[in-house]
């Protein structure tokens, strides 16, 4: 089966499990762990940052990061197609009685710099207080764009002129630096907080990485603690944290070369709408017209491919599990699927 619904269905690596079968290990929440101390120094290092914490998942990476940021009461301005708003159960929230406050997505993966700006509240007790703007590199609704440095210093240099936070949702953050020739530590230079997913493109079975001050980090850690977060024996799966950091970043160019031959390929059959040239990374969206989506993707599934029909558009993501052969064999299910249905 070809399962293109997401990157997140990457399986780990032989070496990857070899890694984890002989981990040497200790007790992660005493911090006497060396296979986990190991994986949290060298995200701090290729980060640019002071230190690094272990944990979950993306989502707790990211809630982790604003409840340390944030007092009860605070408020966090952020995309309208972010992660973070929409697909996190709003656990800011509900566990630390944190506003959001949403604007507008650009389809560049952007929030206008200018309603940014106007949108933080004003010092009066009237309005619940900003601290935090959050951005996320890449994109992943607005078809894994990637955010320039460029405009995030530009955010940056708002937010410490008006004593704010920047947190960076940096789920496919390799991505962008493989995208973009640069350097982790360029891309997230003017940010105060990020967290790095290693079990999406990076393949890693669990697990994501908090990168940030030393400050910021232990504050952290005592609400990673509180959201029953604090591991044991943990570094049986960081072990394969640090094999993706090592051997599975480049490769994710492959991915992005599998996205556009895809893409390509898409926009060649009719009653698919693409727009070619908004596949920078490894996620593709694009319209179906005129057929039943349950039926399409019930022949697609039929012919050995996986996708989820979502609407308004369909998202495709390709990752380490994809190769240039299977593109062409799903393109080759699209075509005779649609054909079927027209």
């Amino acid at each position: 089966m070809i399962d293109l619904r997401s990157d997140t269905v990457t399986l780990p690596t032989e070496e990857m499990r070899n890694a984890m079968a002989t981990a040497v290990v200790g007790d992660d929440v005493m911090g006497e762990d060396p296979t986990v101390n190991q994986l949290e120094k060298m995200a701090a290092d290729l980060a640019g940052m002071e230190a690094s914490l272990f944990v979950a998942s993306g989502t707790m990476g990211n809630l982790v990061s604003v409840l340390a940021h944030c007092d009860r009461g605070d408020e966090v301005v952020l995309g309208d197609k972010s992660h973070l708003y929409r697909g996190e159960a709003g656990g800011i929230s509900v566990l630390g009685s944190v506003s959001f406050k949403p604007l507008q997505n650009q389809e560049d993966g952007t929030i206008d710099i200018n309603q940014l700006f106007e949108s933080i509240s004003p010092d009066d007790f009237h309005f619940s207080k900003t601290k935090v703007i959050a951005l996320e590199n890449t994109q992943n609704h607005c078809g894994g764009a990637v955010l320039l440095p460029e405009y995030v210093e530009k955010v940056s240099n708002f937010t410490n002129k008006h004593g704010l936070l920047l947190h960076m949702d940096g789920a496919r953050i390799f991505n962008a630096a493989v995208y973009l020739g640069l350097n982790l530590s360029t891309l997230l230079e003017n940010v105060d907080s990020v967290s790095i997913c290693l079990s999406k493109g990076l393949s890693a079975p669990v697990g994501s990485l908090v990168c940030g001050s030393d400050e910021f980090i232990s504050k952290a850690r005592r609400i990673r603690k509180m959201l029953g977060g604090g591991m044991r024996q943990a570094g049986i799966i960081a072990a394969a944290g640090i094999i993706a950091l090592e051997k599975m970043v480049d490769r994710l160019s492959e991915d992005h070369i599998n996205a556009k031959k895809l893409a390509v390929g898409l926009s060649k059959i009719p009653n698919i709408g693409i727009d070619i040239d908004q596949v920078q990374t490894n996620i593709i969206f694009f319209e179906i017209k005129e057929v039943s989506e349950l039926k399409l993707a019930s022949l697609l599934e039929n012919k050995g491919v996986k996708i989820y029909p979502r609407k308004p558009k369909w998202r495709i993501v390709t990752h380490s599990g994809i190769t240039s052969t299977d593109v062409d064999i799903v393109l080759d299910a699209f075509k005779k699927s649609m054909d079927a249905l027209v």
